[in-house]
């Protein structure tokens, strides 16, 4: 069944605000004012907005103003069928008039602007043609509308417009295209849930500072959380004012998306550097592993800033429908899985040379690929198997569990695995300052806690770790007069 277009007029439209192209590509308004008159190239058709519509609630409120001496000029309404708009689009072997013959003026789908036309609202002025009309949206289903305008066989396109593009009345809906329900009401409920971990997180650190046990990798958790409330904040105020006048504040955005994906790569660090022991077999990261991470934590950022630029300039809102159906969109994926390599080798590292830190290893390695996974995942099940105009408010709600998950698992780790942090932090606070002090307070602890067979095993494994990885022999001969020394104090 295909979709119809119900013709009434409006009397008097509301308020219109000024709407810049450049922001269309980042994300469509549901009102838009703006000047079209191309100077460079004649342009007997052009793509305005797309809009998703209700079934029964759409509404299209419209103002056209152009000269008299350009008449006579039309609004094209294609839908989202394949015989419509992706017949169309970006189809340079189609001329204005194969393009307009796609469409069914049976079905209320061209908007003859001309006074010849009653439902175009047009009415003569001094030398120029006002349009004020409107027209509601019904179909089987929640559908995308695409909009255009042309002038077949005419010397191009030259007008004002004003558009108001609604779903029914109600604060949640009447500004948000059908595929944005429920994003701000999302974006809230997580705001809530997030500003709760972060402040159970500062619990948790005060308790951890009185035992002089907050250590860096759990800051630095705790800076993630925290950039994630920045963001979520910063996107419930854009879809918040979007719901009020249905433009809202496109820097407001820009802004939130940055700082979600500081937090992201926060959280990508801290989980890289705990695959690596920092904090749970080493008090520091050697200094060949610190200029590796650097280098790769600068490409990822770098190539994550390119790819916004990539979404901000080259995302088409006639074809893209959200960041990740897109090379960005993959872009970002690709990075992920990169990551989860040199997690899973930081991982296996770590395990061969402190077996007995399987317990806490295995968990984590576990749950975080889950993690790691989750999101590349998604995004491909979204893309191939969920209709088009439910997709990016599925995959928002998505995206967020996801980073809530990751979150939660490791503030359950901070209450039930702190133990596997405690060696490393004393030594951190400790006088230890070289590799060879680090290595012996480690011995003297273990020394201290485990005993004398069990550190033994101990000094060997970690002995000849750093034998392998550059060590020195003045470490052994170290170890085992302290041995011997405390055998003697045994006796």
């Amino acid at each position: 069944m295909l979709p119809s277009l119900w013709l009434n007029n409006i009397t008097s439209p509301s308020l219109f605000l000024f709407y810049s192209t450049t922001s269309s590509r980042l994300h469509p308004p549901s009102s838009l004012s703006l000047l079209y008159c191309p100077n460079d190239v004649l342009r007997d058709w052009v793509f305005l907005t797309r809009f998703c519509f209700l079934t029964d609630f759409g509404r299209l409120d419209f103002r056209f103003r152009y000269p008299k001496s350009r008449c006579c000029q039309n609004i094209l309404l294609y839908f989202d069928d394949s015989s419509q708009w992706p017949a169309v689009y970006k189809r340079p072997e189609k001329n204005c008039y194969q393009k307009e013959a796609v469409l069914r003026p049976e079905n209320n789908q061209v908007i003859n602007l001309t006074t010849r036309y009653t439902w175009s609202g047009c009415v003569v002025r001094t030398h120029v043609l006002s349009c004020v009309g409107g027209r509601s949206f019904r179909s089987v289903r929640e559908r995308w509308w695409y909009i255009a305008l042309s002038k077949c066989g005419g010397e191009g396109l030259q007008l004002e417009y004003e558009m108001k593009l609604t779903n029914g009345q109600s604060l949640w809906t009447q500004h948000f295209s059908a595929d944005e329900f429920g994003i701000l009401e999302t974006d809230i409920t997580f705001l809530v849930i997030f500003s709760m971990v972060f402040l159970l997180s500062c619990y948790f650190a005060n308790n951890l500072k009185g035992r002089q046990l907050l250590h860096t990798t759990y800051k630095m958790f705790m800076t993630a959380a925290g950039v994630e409330v920045l963001s979520l904040l910063f996107h419930c105020v854009y879809w918040g004012l979007y719901a009020r006048d249905g433009v809202g504040n496109g820097s407001l955005k820009i802004l939130g998306k940055l700082l979600f994906s500081v937090s992201f790569l926060v959280f990508l660090l801290m989980l890289i550097l705990l695959g690596k022991g920092f904090t749970v077999t080493r008090a520091r990261i050697s200094h060949s592993g610190s200029v590796k991470l650097s280098i790769y934590m600068t490409v990822y950022t770098i190539t994550y800033v390119i790819l916004f630029i990539y979404e901000a300039e080259f995302f088409d809102p006639g074809e893209v429908l959200y960041a990740y159906d897109s090379p960005a969109g993959y872009g970002l994926m690709g990075l992920q899985l990169l990551a989860y390599v040199w997690f899973c080798y930081a991982v296996l590292v770590s395990l061969k040379h402190y077996p007995e830190k399987q317990p806490f290893y295995i968990p984590f390695f576990t749950t975080y690929t889950l993690w790691f996974f989750a999101v590349p995942v998604m995004a491909l099940i979204a893309n191939y198997g969920i209709p088009r105009w439910a997709r990016e408010k599925i995959v928002n709600g998505i995206q967020l569990g996801i980073h809530l998950y990751a979150h939660i698992v490791f503030l359950i780790y901070l209450s039930c695995g702190i133990t596997y942090f405690v060696d490393v932090f004393k030594m951190q606070t400790s006088p230890c300052q070289t590799e060879l002090e680090i290595n012996r307070c480690v011995i003297k602890q273990r020394l201290k806690l485990e005993g004398i067979s069990v550190t033994v095993q101990f000094v060997r494994r970690r002995v000849f770790g750093d034998l392998f990885l550059g060590g020195n022999f003045h470490l052994l001969l170290w170890a085992s007069a302290l041995i011997r020394k405390q055998l003697g104090t045994m006796k």
